[in-house]
């Protein structure tokens, strides 16, 4: 019995111990917090579904200053890329962001190095941004796309070229309108 009493109170001695044992909350402010690593190898097989034919449209437009200098992506290639693992780290590498971004050209060419290597080109799909800085694509699976392009400023203004991006969702044959 004497040993039965003194197990019982070790027990209840460890549980009353363990109730006083710290608990890992979020991170103090001002230091970011450690995502899991998401394998970010380049499989085409992620981009599968891309490929399929859905009732979804994009209809964006350009409209982007900096400072009082007004850009136009007139002429430029409007490039439409998948969202995959691969593709969402590249943005994060290039653009230092997987929702938007307005950078100067050469910053964004200068980390292409550091970005994931891989070829997304026969997944992407590409259109020609108008003289009214529009562009569309048309017959878009539902899912997540990256929309890139670059803009210059107008004629007669000064500054960059600027890479813009911005991820987009496609979702139940509606057409979505967006700016960049």
């Amino acid at each position: 019995m004497a040993d039965r009493v003194r197990i019982l109170a070790a027990a209840a001695f460890a549980g009353v111990l363990s109730a006083c044992a710290p608990t890992l909350g979020p991170p103090p402010p001002g230091r970011p917090h450690a995502l899991p690593v998401e394998d970010t190898t380049f499989r085409a097989s992620d981009f599968a579904w891309s490929q399929a034919l859905g009732r979804n449209a994009l209809v964006g437009a350009v409209n982007f200053r900096l400072g009082p200098t007004r850009y136009t992506c007139r002429g430029a290639t409007v490039v439409l890329t998948p969202e995959t693992p691969w593709s969402r780290r590249r943005m994060m590498v290039l653009y230092k962001s997987d929702l938007r971004a307005a950078l100067p050209a050469d910053e964004v060419r200068g980390r292409t190095g550091q970005a994931p290597p891989g070829d997304s080109g026969p997944y992407v799909k590409r259109a020609i941004c108008d003289n009214a800085d529009r562009f569309s694509f048309a017959g878009l699976a539902d899912g997540g796309w990256y929309v890139v392009t670059m803009a210059k400023p107008v004629p007669g203004a000064a500054g960059p070229n600027m890479a813009l991006m911005r991820r987009i969702t496609t979702r139940g044959g509606r057409v979505t309108n967006f700016e960049l």
